[in-house]
């Protein structure tokens, strides 16, 4: 059998290939190096990718200018029946509403989300950090520069969203909208 060139294979196919076997996100560059194209022939095969795979179990994701291969959201019951993840897999009320507040708020700070929730959130933060849906993103310039905390990719894959942007809109009661602006700004 003769080999088969990066010519022969359409490029949808390839970055496919690519991304099905990058154990991380990868860049537009990394997959030009490797297929040796431009990163904006790169960029039009994985639009074209995309679009192909709207009809199949897998999506491509991106976060912060990377790609990689993910499950189709609306898979995600049945995946996790099939992995046995169904019991070990749900979050806590508590820990549903840090996040959403994360999420919303990012970068927060733990003062800034206890105050928001009313409660200590050390144990929950605590377990988000564990289960990689919370991260440290840095600290804040405020008096004894406490921890900023903001959303993962992992975060992003596992609500099925390309990026925080993609969060459907916070509508708060009026009260709550301006204690919310208060604690932003």
């Amino acid at each position: 059998m003769g080999e088969t060139s990066t010519n022969d294979l359409n490029l949808p196919l390839l970055l496919e290939g690519l991304l099905f076997v990058a154990s991380d996100p990868v860049s537009p560059v990394q997959l030009a190096a490797a297929l040796e194209v431009t990163p904006g022939t790169v960029e039009k095969g994985l639009e074209e990718l995309e679009e192909n795979l709207k009809t199949r179990g897998l999506r491509l994701q991106r976060h912060n200018g990377r790609y990689q291969l993910t499950t189709a959201p609306e898979l995600a019951e049945s995946i996790e029946r099939f992995l046995g993840l169904d019991a070990t897999s749900r979050l806590s009320r508590a820990a549903l509403e840090t996040l959403a507040v994360i999420a919303y708020q990012q970068p927060v700070t733990r003062p800034a989300l206890d105050s928001i929730r009313g409660v200590n959130s050390d144990g929950v933060i605590k377990s988000l950090l564990s289960k990689g849906l919370v991260q440290e993103v840095g600290r804040s310039e405020g008096p004894g520069r406490p921890i900023l905390f903001g959303t993962t990719p992992e975060f992003l894959q596992h609500f099925g969203l390309n990026s925080p942007s993609e969060l459907p809109p916070l509508n708060l009661p009026v009260e709550k909208e301006r204690d919310v602006t208060m604690l932003k700004g």
